[in-house]
């Protein structure tokens, strides 16, 4: 019988998953990334022993502050808006699959997201839930051995197959916040961890219209309070250097040139001629538009993006993740944008 390694956390997605692919053949050795609550730690345990799942616990506190918890510290120090699965994903959470299946003898590993991995390539999952954004910086390699068993499935489909399979687990709440700061206060955290910049400008088309709190409070596209000149304005760039929140309208939010920077290409880059795709700038179901993509530099690692129709505040730290189709074929750091 052959052996996966399954990221396991004890909830409805990861049990689910265990039992679909015990179901395909599999032995299924469980990994649990220790990083939060001893509760948490407890439950996964035990929902592993009913299950028949050998698991394996791993701490992974020092790891995570490493590859996870400073650079999103330092991201919101710099103004910009980083997304910690994403950032977790190719660099901690994966690599420790990974290795964790080469020490079982297992060829593959897998997890509960909701997206498609079939010939070493990844695809979006149902639309209703598709999470292939979050997957955008896996290497090939981390791809070539993965599978995904949720990738056809909708949530309330998984939600119903784990009351068939009499998983308590059917009835455990999904988890919504940053797994590092389970009660969302992300400044308080922050501020913990290090000197939080002090207050600054609001600046509106060159005029100083009031002052922030702090630029770790705010992120581009965010609405500002109150009105200005009877209109509503949004945090359209955050200049950390100079302290300074430069306001937009809500028009003026709009972008269709822009990079990604540090990118990750899942299909061999394209050298000189554009080719066509469609991209997200945050993980969202409603805006993908169609684009162009230029690879330049040295390495091939900015992508130049150009829209068909504009898309709504990138927020320079967030990712910009490029499709064709349904396939998934890179992602980067949304860098900086044409006026």
């Amino acid at each position: 019988m052959s052996k996966v390694v399954l990221g396991f956390s004890g909830g409805v997605d990861s049990a689910v998953s265990a039992v679909l692919l015990q179901k395909q053949g599999f032995s299924v050795h469980g990994v649990y990334l220790d990083n939060t609550t001893e509760q948490a730690k407890w439950e996964a345990v035990a929902s592993a022993e009913r299950m028949g799942v050998e698991l394996t616990v791993v701490d992974v506190h020092e790891e995570l502050e490493e590859k996870v918890c400073r650079p999103f510290t330092d991201c919101y120090l710099h103004g910009e808006t980083p997304n910690p699965c994403i950032l977790c994903n190719p660099t901690m959470k994966f690599p420790m699959l990974l290795r964790e299946a080469d020490r079982v003898g297992a060829e593959l590993v897998a997890t509960g997201h909701y997206a498609r991995a079939e010939g070493g390539a990844l695809y979006k999952g149902k639309p209703s839930n598709d999470q292939s954004y979050m997957l955008c910086r896996l290497t090939k390699e981390q791809v070539s051995r993965l599978t995904l068993p949720l990738g056809g499935y909708e949530k309330k489909q998984v939600r119903a197959l784990a009351e068939e399979f009499g998983l308590p687990a059917a009835y455990k709440k999904d988890s919504m916040e940053i797994c590092f700061i389970p009660d969302k206060d992300y400044v308080g955290w922050i501020s913990r961890r290090a000197p939080l910049p002090g207050p600054g400008d609001f600046v509106f088309h060159g005029e100083v219209i009031g002052q922030h709190e702090g630029i770790v409070h705010w992120t581009v596209g965010q609405r500002i309070p109150g009105l200005h000149d009877g209109r509503k304005l949004y945090v359209s760039r955050i200049n950390a250097e100079k302290n300074t929140i430069e306001l937009a309208l809500w028009e003026e939010l709009f972008k269709t040139q822009f990079t990604a920077d540090d990118f990750n290409w899942l299909i061999d880059p394209p050298v000189g001629t554009p080719i066509p795709a469609s991209v997200r700038v945050r993980h969202t179901k409603w805006e993908e538009p169609r684009c162009t993509v230029t690879a330049e530099g040295k390495e091939r690692d900015i992508a130049w993006i150009i829209c068909e129709t504009p898309v709504r505040a990138p927020a320079p730290g967030q990712s910009a993740v490029l499709y064709q189709g349904d396939r998934l074929i890179g992602g980067g750091f949304i860098g900086h944008w044409a006026e």
